[in-house]
Order: structure tokens, then sequence, then C-alpha cells
């Protein structure tokens, strides 16, 4: 009897083109398992937004034989959208190398919007929310180290603060998946470390499965289980982050290369240790 954990995502035959340009995805197909932790790499343009999108509804496949399935039930096929996509987007939370976040409302109230596909439209349009809703939301302020900070206006956080502040409202919503596109991309080297530590701690505490989209090799190979590399929109590599050693990513990637292998986030700690000192701190 198979021990294995169960498939979180299944992705088949993605394909997607925009107008006439090269295909943006190629054919992709991988199988993502409940509580893995994958980091999608590659180049500029190499399709790893557009793979990441496509995981939660946000870009439709144009492939006849693409589909995305979460948890077994369909999400899209064949650039069809699943009629259940409003509860399967519920399962799967989505940040952002831009956070989000609507700088003039106080941190509490941004991550209350994680909410608004749950509770009824006119609660949403009046932005009413129950006490017990409130001291979720609270909570998981709490464990991205930014309870001290709910009442805030969200312009006044740092590019870290504000970046943890959108993995709680991900949190509050109950997603099962987190999707990260580019999430450190923007911050300092410092800053990029605790986020990833973070995202980590929740992949390892709570059990999510974590799909990160990385320019950096380095920061791949530290945190990630698995590595997903895209090339010019095809998968060209699918295994173990120790696996992708220097030579291969250069013979994959020719003059891209560099790119990837820019490290400008030395990681001297482990992530484990590195999560537990940096979630109290502000970033």
């Amino acid at each position: 009897m198979s021990t294995l954990p169960n498939a979180a995502i299944r992705v088949a035959n993605a394909s997607k083109s925009f107008h006439r340009r090269a295909k943006a995805l190629d054919n992709v197909s991988a199988t993502i398992r409940e509580g893995e932790c994958v980091g999608l790499l590659g180049a500029s343009g190499s399709g790893k937004s557009t793979l990441l999108r496509s995981l939660c509804g946000l870009e439709r496949l144009d492939g006849a034989n693409s589909s995305v399935e979460l948890f077994g039930q369909v999400l899209q096929s064949g650039g069809t959208l699943s009629p259940d996509i409003r509860a399967l987007r519920l399962q799967t939370g989505i940040i952002f190398q831009q956070f989000n976040l609507v700088g003039r409302m106080n941190v509490l109230s941004n991550v209350m919007t994680g909410l608004l596909p749950r509770v009824p439209l006119w609660r949403a349009l009046v932005g009413r929310f129950s006490m017990e809703e409130q001291m979720q939301a609270l909570q998981a302020l709490d464990s991205v180290g930014l309870a001290d900070y709910a009442f805030q206006r969200a312009s006044t956080l740092s590019g870290g603060q504000q970046q943890r502040a959108a993995v709680a409202r991900a949190l509050l919503q109950g997603a099962r998946i987190l999707l990260a596109d580019e999430p450190v991309s923007s911050l300092d080297p410092e800053t990029a470390r605790r986020v990833m530590d973070l995202l980590h701690h929740l992949n390892r505490s709570q059990g999510m499965t974590l799909v990160v989209s990385l320019h950096n090799v380095a920061m791949a190979r530290r945190y990630c289980d698995r590595i997903i590399a895209l090339r010019a929109g095809e998968l060209v590599f699918d295994g173990p982050p120790m696996e992708l050693n220097d030579s291969k990513l250069r013979h994959l990637y020719g003059a891209s290369t560099d790119e990837l292998l820019m490290d400008h986030n030395p990681l001297e700690t482990p992530p484990q240790t590195q999560a537990l000192q940096a979630m109290p701190l502000a970033a």
C-alpha cells in the first residue's frame, strides 16, 4: 500500500500562446504532491509566471489537451474553466511581487479581504466582519509576526512587512496551496531571506503545498524539495535541487545562466533555524 502523499496539483500538456509570439508554455506536464515545496526556476520569459497563474485559473491554457487539476478536481481543461472555479480558487492563495495591498487601509483590513470570497455579497460591500473573523485575521497576522502592526496603515510598512501581510491574507483565506510569483525579487537580501524563511516555515509547520517562482538557483536549492525548470516555455528539468548543478544549469540555459547564478541572498543558517529567528522581527 502506497504511503505517498496525494497529488495537490496535476498539470497535463499545458500550452499557452499570446497573439503570434512563441509559446509561453509548450506542453508542460507535472504533478505536485501535498505538502511539497517546489521551486519554479527559469530566466526571464521562461514561462514561470504564466504557469503559476494557470494553476489558479488566472490564466487560461489554450492547448486542446491542456488541463489543471487541484486535489483531483478539474480547475480548467482545454481552455475552459470549471463551473466550480470559485470554490476551487478558495483552496489556492497567490502572492505577487507587488504585494497588492491598499495603502490607505490598515493592515488588519487588508488581511480581512482574504475572507471576501467566503462572505455574503452585502457583507463584502460594506466590509462588515464578525468578531470571530477579526480574531482569525489577527491570528493570521500573528503567525507572520505582524500582530503589532494590525492597525497601522499598510503604506507605512516596509516591503518585507507588506509581503508578509499578503501571506497572512492567503492564510486567512484558508488556502491549502500557496503560489508565490517572484515574492522576493523586489526585496533587499536580508528581507528576502526572512520572507523565504516564513514561506518555508508555513510549508513545514502547516503542511501547505508551496509553489514559488524564483530567479535565483541558490535560493531554490536552499529552500525547495524539488525544482521544476522552464526554458522558453518548455520543461527542461524536474527533480531534486542538488541534481541541478552549475554544469547542468549552463548546459540548459547557456548565456542566461549568469542571471540564475547571481546570488544576492547569502544563506548560511539552516532555514528551520532562520524561520524561528526571523519571524518575530520586523522586516
